[in-house]
């Protein structure tokens, strides 16, 4: 499942300042708390989540975290959790994306949670800046981090053999990237150099934040009112589409990039820009694989990082309480490095990066110290309240130019007429 998918509901969201609080103070006759998680995860990941809540109610007795998981997947959360807020009746604890925090936190249920994280067990300078930068929404604590992640570029090394390329090494460009996507594919056999999901998600959309920065844009211009990469779209707009003029580029018209990955997993693709997530399916194919830092036009490292949060709601005092420990156990570097060896994820903390159980993991996964590597220069999107609607124009441009309909100028033009508009609304 992607993790980088966006969900549209900030108007709902907008509309709940009246809302109240969701059930009782949630006090039993034994003195106990009982807390109301929705984890949104699936196989592998609600396992994983279940061992620890389980550890959790075995070591704290006054407390009991009931990880029933909200009955969605973490695709369709924003949409749950909205309407739960609406009703009147939401959990203490729900799984919510990174680049969604800025809109759910508009209503005043969420719990700020600034002293409990910068003041808690764990040290706020140990955690990684992406993520201190994802759960900070004008200058307060939204949420905890609950994933993290980073961008790279995942190689087979069979087909690069095959094809007589080099494998790439650090500091290679972009120009770098097309040219040997296009030694790289061989149509006879069905080979594609590399692939880019083509529905104009979020998915999509990430990709293209790092070569925007590298080039010197940004999301938001500094007066807030226009995007901030008019100039630098265009350009690396341009490189997609040389990918999609040299027919090296396999376009995914399925959302999650399910098929892409697919065609990678089965040899016929050479390299797919993609997260640690991935890692353990491509071992389970057997592909014979490297793992590159991502290519840029300046030559200094770039990448991007997509945290995601453990969001808390008010549901009285005693609930608050209860929801914020656990979330503040949770993400202590013991109980992390587990959550993240079994979710595919990258260690929450420069801390536990550090410990034994991580570094064991990390030596077992070829390529996975490169994922957290990068967390050094990684960057994350702005935690702004615009930010869907401006995902939603500049995925259009992308899909537009890969599929050949829009040169790059045009598609951008088109995208920040629809994002400027975006961003002019007041909120």
């Amino acid at each position: 499942m992607s993790r980088r998918r966006v969900l549209l509901g900030a108007a709902a969201l907008g509309a709940l300042s009246g809302c109240g609080t969701g059930g009782s103070d949630g006090v039993g006759a034994d003195g106990r708390v009982t807390v109301e998680l929705w984890h949104g995860q699936s196989d592998t990941g609600r396992k994983a989540i279940q061992a620890l809540v389980d550890e959790f109610n075995r070591t704290h007795p006054s407390i009991r975290v009931n990880a029933g998981g909200g009955g969605v997947l973490a695709d369709a959360m924003l949409q749950k959790v909205t309407a739960a807020l609406a009703a009147g009746s939401y959990p203490d604890i729900a799984y919510i994306f990174g680049s969604d925090l800025a809109n759910v936190a508009r209503s005043p249920r969420v719990v700020d949670l600034t002293k409990a994280l910068r003041e808690g067990p764990t040290p706020w300078s140990a955690y990684w800046k992406p993520v201190r930068d994802a759960i900070t929404v004008n200058g307060q604590v939204r949420a905890a981090p609950a994933l993290l992640d980073s961008l790279a570029v995942v190689c087979n090394r069979t087909l690069f053999k095959r094809a007589g390329v080099p494998l790439p090494e650090a500091g290679w460009t972009w120009d770098d990237f097309t040219e040997a996507a296009r030694r790289l594919t061989d149509p006879g056999k069905g080979v594609f150099g590399t692939g880019w999901p083509g529905t104009g998600d979020e998915d999509t959309v990430w990709r293209l934040w790092p070569m925007l920065w590298d080039l010197g844009g940004e999301v938001v211009a500094p007066d807030g009112a226009r995007i901030g990469f008019a100039d630098q779209g265009v350009k690396a707009l341009g490189t997609l589409e040389t990918l999609a003029r040299d027919r090296s580029v396999y376009v995914d018209p399925k959302p999650g990039g399910e098929q892409m990955y697919q065609v990678f997993l089965s040899g016929r693709m050479a390299m797919v820009p993609t997260g640690p997530w991935q890692l353990p399916d491509i071992s389970a194919a057997r592909v014979d694989y490297a793992v590159v830092p991502l290519p840029s036009y300046s030559g200094k490292p770039v990448t991007i990082s997509g945290p995601d949060t453990w969001t808390v709601f008010d549901n009285g005092s005693a609930r608050s309480r209860a929801a914020v420990e656990f979330v503040r156990w949770l993400t202590r570097p013991a109980q992390d490095v587990r959550w993240d060896s079994s979710a595919g994820s990258l260690p929450l903390t420069t801390t536990a990066a550090e410990r034994p159980e991580w570094r064991r993991h990390s030596d077992r996964t070829p390529g996975l110290d490169v994922f957290t590597d990068a967390l050094r220069t990684a960057r994350v999107r702005p935690v702004h309240a615009a930010y869907p609607q401006i995902s939603q124009a500049l995925g259009e441009a992308i899909v537009s130019v890969l599929l050949g309909q829009d040169s790059p100028a045009r598609a951008l033009h088109k995208c920040a007429e629809k994002a400027d508009a975006a961003l002019r609304i007041p909120r």
